[in-house]
């Protein structure tokens, strides 16, 4: 076992040149410390156990070598990789379509609970090279036949040890002894819970064990925050953070090109001086906006992770995480930016609730907390644009430059006979135009939806008690007794071969419900129960109520509606109409969980 790995290049790892160019692309220079070690043991066919953080590039490490191996003449499942979230899966296929993006006709699969199974199907039959699943939904396809794994070489289990902690350990040792004997198997965890240890031992064959510890840290000189806020509030986040905070030049970080553009406009459609810098942008014009940067000729650049490389600009004071990374060296190196020779920088960074896994990611690699960040008031930002705004008629009275408008003004002022403020007063509501100078006082920071929380108030309308049917009373929440719960009704059960982790992952993923919020959960022949926040929105019942589980549609409703009263089945001379399985308290402790 080797603690730490010497850092080569990625092109004396003979991996082929398609994937040393998407490599280039994305501005991958060195390996890191568990790719330099992952990817030459995988390239060779050797099992492999890799204890590492998320964060460490540990995706690149087993896809590059096993995209290497591929055959994309067969439009077979060859690689099956199984992740504990949808939000992993989806991470982890599309970073599979970044480094295959040279390789021609090449297709990769994302499966998890809450998507549509017509739609997976469809993409099943057409072929693909890549399936990257939850487990839940990958073992439906299975035990359907939907999903044919006769032809698969490889297959990896990422994030081991939360599989295990969600329950999905006993579905992932049903799927690694129906895969063929000759596959390879990747497991990647953080942590290496007896548990797992047997699971290899079982399922891998004299593996290659790697521990990789992560050393990477961020400067003293860097200040860091985040803001928990959703996807359609971030940019009025953004543009809150613009007034609040004192800034000299900032970089706004985004995932994609296109993010770069839009993103721009929309700034500079409030007022602000900002252009996007991405990977497309010529290298000739890419040097003039950082030289403008530099100058302060602009305040803002809107750039992918590629783009920024490199860049080093001593007037930057804050960087902005508008997406944040998937990977945290890339983190690090985005906040580096800032802070630079010896001057101190800010990051703040936004996160979404399904987005918390990263955030605790992020702290643990860095080993230090970020701050939650406190956005100022309306009132404290409407004071500022008006000390702004007398500061701007302060700067044009002390021009001097004011002698032809002095003349013209008085003329209008003999001629409607006007007050001079009430002159100035028109003139300063010409100036404004339509966007009003103040904001609403009453309007709240936009900030993410704290789901448990707000469906428990229901800013919208007062709070509601729900009456359950006898013996059907929702139970309170461990952890948030504050909270009003209300029990529902599932229409699949025991017959449908469901369980807790079932259910949870798919609330979790279709409601963008953190599990803390999901309560006493109760398994009956036909049907289930759960508790869920009282007064929850309208759109979100109508996701649930579509969702499936098992191949089944939840047609999740009130258990107090007719039809869907919540009591056990009539008692057998066997069973006494008791629950087949039980789960009470919360369903988990904060992180999201998927199929």
């Amino acid at each position: 076992m080797s603690e730490s790995a010497p850092l080569g290049s990625f092109a004396a790892m003979n991996l082929p040149a398609p994937l040393l160019r998407a490599l280039e692309d994305v501005g991958y220079e060195q390996p890191s410390a568990i790719q330099a070690e992952a990817i030459p043991a995988l390239l060779a066919g050797h099992d492999l156990l890799g204890q590492a953080q998320t964060g460490t590039g540990k995706t690149a490490a087993f896809a590059l070598p096993l995209l290497a191996r591929l055959d994309l003449a067969r439009r077979t499942p060859q690689i099956l990789v199984l992740a504990p979230t949808r939000e992993l899966a989806i991470q982890v296929a599309e970073a599979f379509q970044t480094y295959a993006r040279h390789l021609k006709d090449f297709h990769v699969l994302p499966i998890y609970g809450g998507q549509s199974y017509e739609v997976q199907l469809r993409q099943l039959k057409r072929g693909v090279h890549v399936v990257v699943g939850t487990p839940g939904r990958v073992m439906d396809h299975m035990r359907s036949d939907k999903l044919n794994l006769d032809g698969l070489q490889a297959l990896v289990l990422d994030e081991a040890d939360e599989m295990l902690r969600m329950g999905f350990l006993e579905d992932v040792e049903w799927m690694l002894t129906q895969i063929p004997p000759t596959r390879q198997v990747a497991l990647f965890s953080a942590t290496m819970p007896k548990e797992i240890r047997k699971v290899a031992q079982r399922h891998l064959r004299d593996p290659q064990v790697i521990k990789v510890a992560q050393k990477t840290a961020t400067a003293d000189t860097v200040r860091q925050r985040y803001w928990q806020v959703s996807g359609l509030h971030k940019l009025d986040a953004l543009t809150r953070i613009l007034e609040a905070e004192t800034y000299d030049a900032m970089i706004v970080f985004v995932r994609t090109k296109t993010a770069t553009v839009e993103l721009a406009e929309k700034l500079q459609a409030r007022g602000h001086s900002c252009e996007a810098l991405n990977g497309d942008v010529p290298q000739k014009q890419r040097e003039r906006t950082v030289e403008r940067l530099r100058q302060g000729k602009l305040d803002i650049l809107v750039a992918t992770d590629v783009a920024a490389r490199g860049l080093d600009v001593q007037r930057v004071s804050h960087v902005i995480n508008y997406d944040i990374p998937t990977d945290v060296e890339a983190y690090i190196h985005r906040i580096g930016r800032t802070g630079r020779a010896g001057k101190t920088g800010d990051a703040i960074l936004f996160v979404s609730p399904r987005e918390k896994r990263l955030l605790q990611s992020i702290e643990k690699t860095i080993r230090q907390p970020i701050e939650p960040m406190q956005m100022p008031s309306a009132r404290a930002i409407n004071e500022q644009r008006v000390q702004r705004f007398k500061q701007r008629v302060r700067d044009a009275l002390g021009s001097g430059h004011n002698e032809f408008w002095y003349q013209l003004l008085t003329e209008v002022q003999q001629e409607e006979s006007a007050e001079p403020l009430e002159i100035a007063a028109a003139l300063a509501a010409l100036l404004q135009g339509d966007a009003p100078l103040l904001m609403n006082e009453k309007e709240k920071p936009p900030r993410a939806r704290e789901v448990g929380k707000k469906a428990a108030q229901n800013e919208a309308r007062p709070l509601r008690r729900h009456k359950t049917s006898a013996g059907g009373k929702a139970l309170a929440l461990k952890g948030h007794p504050e909270i009003e719960m209300q029990r529902y009704r599932l229409a699949v059960g025991y017959l449908h071969e469901v369980k807790p982790g079932n259910i949870v992952g798919a609330i979790a993923n279709e409601a963008q419900l953190d599990s803390e919020y999901i309560g006493h959960i109760e398994i009956y022949e036909k049907f289930s129960t759960v508790d869920l926040p009282a007064g929850m929105p309208k759109e979100t019942l109508f996701a649930l109520k579509k969702a499936r589980v098992c191949q089944q549609r939840l047609d999740l409703r009130p258990a107090t509606e007719r039809g869907g009263q919540n009591t056990a089945p009539r008692p057998t001379a066997a069973k006494k109409g008791k629950p087949k399985s039980k789960k009470k308290g919360n369903a988990g402790k904060g992180k999201k969980r998927g199929e």
